[in-house]
């Protein structure tokens, strides 16, 4: 069965030169905010083309720590997509902020920036723009602040600077993947990354042991930074395979319902949509195509959440009983590849024929 993704690729790709590394980190006593946790950063900043980087705990943390570093507070109102992962309004409700969910494109599954004024009024404080499974979703025309949700874009984004800040999440399966949970908030605002440097910690200043902020603990380990440090040489390359590994999906079955391409596409998943997923995967699995979900309920639809929905949004709906994430990940071997091409190619011939 060809995997949707296999971990245990990438630990082989990295485990020999990780082990040396972490038994360095053992041995110095140095293990949270050290000399590979401000190598990332800076290296992370040149792969970005960001004046600043702070390397954070989680991508919800970076999420939360960049909206509490452009003000948002109890009471505010953040405007987000409905249909993306809940880490995302997760984030906004830890302030005590109120998580506006809106409804997205048919064609890209992103926010639609023509949609925010629609939702704005007088407590509205931020919006977060998601670019949902790698795809650069376009930033709207606003006054107001804007964080790019870029946890599965990693290289879909040419600009760091057009918004108050980007956050990255470095969760196991992402494009950058780590060793456990991290983030990172990106920005060219340095009094934003002084803030959120401050947030990380505590609201610890430069002064140990004062704290003049309140917060909790959101640092990224030096295990984590090191091995984020191998993935991060290898990026570029990873992007550029998981980009062909899509052309070739999608043009194996161009019959099928893609999300909306573009060539800045990362590609962190690839995503189809179909009327009837549950005789898809069938279809797939039958052929040795493993296969997910991501995601089965837009945010409004979760019970957590649903109180937040003003209006109607029924194209996360359909988003989320439709999408179907096939396999797309930089080691699968051309045989995977050509099962995966094979089986979606089917398929397409069967949905068609119906």
């Amino acid at each position: 069965m060809v995997p949707v993704v296999d971990l245990s690729r990438r630990g082989q790709r990295f485990a020999t030169r990780f082990s040396e590394i972490t038994r360095d980190i053992a041995t110095s006593g140095k293990i949270l905010l050290g000399e590979h946790t401000e190598a990332f950063e800076a290296e992370l900043g040149a792969w970005t083309g960001a004046r600043h980087v702070c390397a954070v705990s989680s991508g919800a943390s970076a999420i939360q720590l960049a909206l509490a570093a452009i003000g948002v507070g109890p009471g505010d109102e953040v405007i987000l997509p409905s249909f993306t992962a809940v880490p995302t309004a997760a984030a906004v409700c830890a302030l005590g902020a109120v998580p506006v969910l809106i409804d997205v494109d048919p064609a890209t599954a992103c926010l639609r920036g023509d949609d925010i004024a629609d939702h704005r009024t007088p407590r509205t404080r931020a919006v977060i723009v998601v670019h949902l499974y790698g795809y650069p979703a376009p930033l709207p025309i606003t006054d107001l602040p804007v964080v790019e949700d870029a946890a599965q874009a990693h290289g879909a984004l040419d600009d760091p600077g057009r918004s108050a800040a980007t956050i990255y999440s470095f969760y196991p399966t992402k494009i950058l993947g780590g060793i456990g949970d991290g983030g990172a908030v990106v920005t060219n605002d340095p009094a934003l990354d002084a803030l959120v440097r401050r947030l990380r910690v505590h609201g610890m200043t430069d002064q140990q042991y004062r704290h003049d902020l309140i917060s909790q603990n959101f640092r990224m380990s030096e295990i984590e930074a090191a091995w984020l440090r191998l993935g991060l040489v290898e990026l570029d390359a990873d992007i550029a395979a998981r980009r062909g590994i899509a052309t070739a999906l999608r043009a194996a079955a161009p019959q099928l319902t893609w999300q909306a391409d573009d060539p800045r596409h990362a590609h962190h998943l690839c995503v189809m949509r179909t009327a009837d997923r549950d005789a898809a995967r069938r279809s797939l699995a039958d052929h040795g195509v493993a296969t997910s979900v991501h995601y089965p309920f837009a945010v409004h639809q979760q019970v957590a959440y649903a109180h937040f929905v003003r209006s109607p949004c029924p194209e996360s709906e359909r988003w989320a009983a439709q999408c179907v994430s096939v396999p797309c990940f930089p080691e699968m071997t051309a045989a995977e590849l050509d099962t995966v091409c094979g089986a979606l190619a089917g398929l397409a011939e069967a949905v068609a024929s119906r």
